[in-house]
C-alpha cells in the first residue's frame, strides 16, 4: 500500500527530524571546528560512520510518495525515482542493499529470539585498558592503572560482542569467557548487550535511504543514552564533563548498571522489531518484482 504525503506534510516531518537530530549534530560540528575532542559523544560520529549531514537528511522510507514540485530534489539522491503523483524510493533494492537487508534481518531476528543476558557490568571498557601503556582516551583513570587492572583481574568478563572484544588488550583477551568472532556474530549477539543495542543505529543507517529517518533518529537517540552509561561505567574519570561514575567495582554500582542495562534492552526491543519488519518489507518488495 502506498501513502502519498502532501508537500506541506512531508516538509513538516523533514523540519521536525532536522530539529531533533541537531541537538547532537550542531554541538558536534561546533566542537570539530574548535578541534575539541569529546570522549563520550564523538563516538557517535567517529566509530559510527554516518556523517552529521547524512543524519540530518530526511527520508520517508519505502511505500511513500512525496508530492509537490519540491519533491524532485530527491531525484538527486540514489534510490529515488519519479512515480505517478511525485517521487518515491524504487522498491527494487540494489544488490548490495539486498545483501545488507538479508544480513541485518538474520542478525536482529536471532538477537530478538534470545533472552537478555545482564551482568557484564561494562567490563569491556576496562579490558580495553588492561595493562596498557596508554589509554584509548586522554582522560585519567578513576582508580589509576593498578586499581583498574585489579578490577579486571578480580572480575569475570563475559563479552560476546565482537566489535567490543576486538579492542581488548592482548593481556585481557584470554580473560574473556567467550571468544566472539565476526563469523559467530549472528550466534552470539543478545538483546541485553549495550553495544548490540547501540548498533541498532548502525543497522538503520546501513539501509539508508530506505530506513525512515524517524526510525534512524530514534535508534541514534538510544545510542547516545547507552553511550553515556557505557562511559559512566568505564574506568575513566569524566566528572569534569558532568558524567557521574557508575562504580561497577562496587556491589551498589553493579546493581545500578544492571537496572540501566535492563531498561535499555526494553527500550531497544521495539526498534529492533521495526528494523526487522523494514528488512522484510524491502526484501519482499524486491522478490515480487
Amino acid at each position: 500500500m502506498t501513502e502519498v504525503l502532501p508537500e506541506a506534510v512531508w516538509h513538516g516531518r523533514r523540519a521536525a527530524h532536522v530539529a531533533f537530530v541537531r541537538r547532537w549534530t550542531g554541538p558536534h560540528l561546533a566542537r570539530r571546528q574548535r578541534r575539541e575532542k569529546h570522549p563520550v559523544l564523538d563516538f557517535l560520529f567517529t566509530y559510527y560512520s554516518h556523517r552529521p549531514a547524512r543524519l540530518e537528511r530526511w527520508h520517508p522510507g519505502p511505500g511513500v510518495v512525496l508530492a509537490g514540485d519540491s519533491a524532485r530534489e530527491y531525484l538527486e539522491f540514489p534510490g529515488y525515482v519519479e512515480v505517478a503523483g511525485g517521487v518515491a524510493l524504487d522498491p527494487e533494492l540494489p544488490e548490495p542493499r539486498r545483501r545488507t537487508a538479508e544480513f541485518v534481518r538474520a542478525l536482529l531476528s536471532a538477537t530478538r529470539s534470545r533472552p537478555p543476558r545482564l551482568g557484564c557490568f561494562g567490563l569491556h571498557e576496562w579490558a580495553m585498558v588492561y595493562r596498557a601503556p596508554e589509554t584509548r582516551h586522554a582522560w585519567p583513570l578513576r582508580l589509576g592503572p593498578d586499581g583498574t587492572d585489579a578490577v579486571v583481574e578480580s572480575s569475570t568478563i563475559r563479552c560476546g560482542h565482537f566489535d567490543a572484544y576486538r579492542f581488548f588488550t592482548p593481556d585481557a583477551r584470554p580473560l574473556n569467557t567467550l571468544s566472539p568472532t565476526r563469523e559467530s556474530q549472528v550466534d552470539n549477539e543478545q538483546p541485553g548487550c549495550l553495544h548490540g543495542n547501540m548498533d541498532l543505529f548502525k543497522w538503520a543507517y546501513k539501509l539508508d535511504p530506505y530506513t525512515p529517518s524517524e526510525l534512524t533518529a530514534r535508534c541514534f537517540a538510544l545510542a547516545v543514552d547507552i553511550r553515556e552509561l557505557d562511559m559512566r561505567a568505564s574506568p575513566y574519570d569524566l566528572a569534569d564533563l558532568g558524567y557521574s561514575p557508575v562504580r561497577i567495582e562496587t556491589e551498589r554500582g553493579r546493581a545500578e548498571y544492571v537496572r540501566a542495562q535492563a531498561a535499555f534492552a526494553e527500550r531497544a526491543a521495539p526498534l529492533r522489531s521495526a528494523l526487522i519488519e523494514l528488512c522484510s518489507t524491502l526484501l519482499d518488495a524486491t522478490a515480487s518484482r
